[in-house]
């Protein structure tokens, strides 16, 4: 299918039905460097979540519609889905427009047809956000009768995002979304890259975080520096797996990361 003859990666994964669904991230133009080309939102399903049968369509893609100023041409790219309690979907995923990456979301009732909502920042402060770079959202969830169901905290859904620090971000409908801002009005920075680990470059928040008894669970993924900053014990520039434990009554409070990463390039090639 031409629509992701470059690239089929970077997944987002849910359970409908008793079976395994993958949003995935598909690139067209294989001549095309990456950044470069248009990406869209493709579906597979699994009875095992092994074995996947893709579907022949794309689902979620930039189109001639009130958000092509946004997805236009780079496309929809790097899909996080949640599930709420009254069983709809919603996906936080980049519009690419080969200027400014902006964190959007969608809503679907089946995973098949989505509404988009626009991008996740665009209200909040008056718009003060509205034209900032942002991407990679990892809403809170709690487990409920074995699935990870989206959950609120003192009464609003709250969500990890960004990539070059964690921030935290507030909303009451799951589509307007409010960062959380420091003292001078900036974004606060929850969480910053660490100088000698694994993470010293990039701690990209990743699939949705998990509330546990011991506090708010969140998998990111933390890259390798490329100079002096880097881990000396991993690759230079390489990804790794990492995860970290918030206050579960405070979803701000830092607790703990763990060290080293649990999942790396060196430990997948032993």
């Amino acid at each position: 299918m031409r629509w992701q003859r470059a690239d089929v990666f970077n997944p987002g994964a849910i359970v409908k039905d008793g079976k395994v669904y993958l949003l995935t991230r598909s690139e067209d133009n294989p001549a095309a460097i990456l950044g470069g080309r248009t990406s869209r939102l493709g579906l597979a399903v699994s009875d095992d979540g092994i074995h996947f049968t893709h579907f022949e369509k794309p689902v979620l893609y930039p189109d001639n519609d009130a958000f092509q100023e946004y997805d236009f041409p780079g496309g929809c790219e790097d899909p996080r889905i949640a599930e709420t309690e009254d069983g709809k979907y919603v996906v936080a995923y980049t519009s690419w427009n080969y200027k400014v990456p902006r964190l959007s979301i969608a809503f679907s009732s089946d995973l098949m047809k989505w509404e988009k909502k626009g991008p996740a920042f665009a209200k909040a402060y008056e718009g003060k956000f509205g034209d900032m770079a942002s991407k990679s959202a990892s809403m809170i969830t709690r487990m409920q009768n074995g699935k990870p169901i989206l959950t609120k905290l003192d009464g609003k859904y709250w969500m990890y995002w960004g990539e070059h620090f964690v921030n935290l971000a507030w909303s009451e409908n799951l589509y307007d979304w409010f960062p959380l801002l420091d003292e001078k009005g900036d974004l606060k920075e929850i969480m910053t890259t660490r100088p000698g680990y694994f993470d010293s470059n990039l701690t990209e928040c990743g699939p949705p975080a998990l509330m546990t008894e011991n506090g708010i669970l969140l998998l990111y993924n933390g890259k390798n520096a490329t100079d002096s900053t880097a881990d000396p014990k991993l690759p230079k520039g390489t990804y790794s797996v990492g995860q970290v434990l918030f206050d579960k009554s405070n979803p701000e409070k830092y607790c703990i990361a763990l060290i080293p990463a649990f999942l790396n390039l060196v430990s997948l090639t032993k």
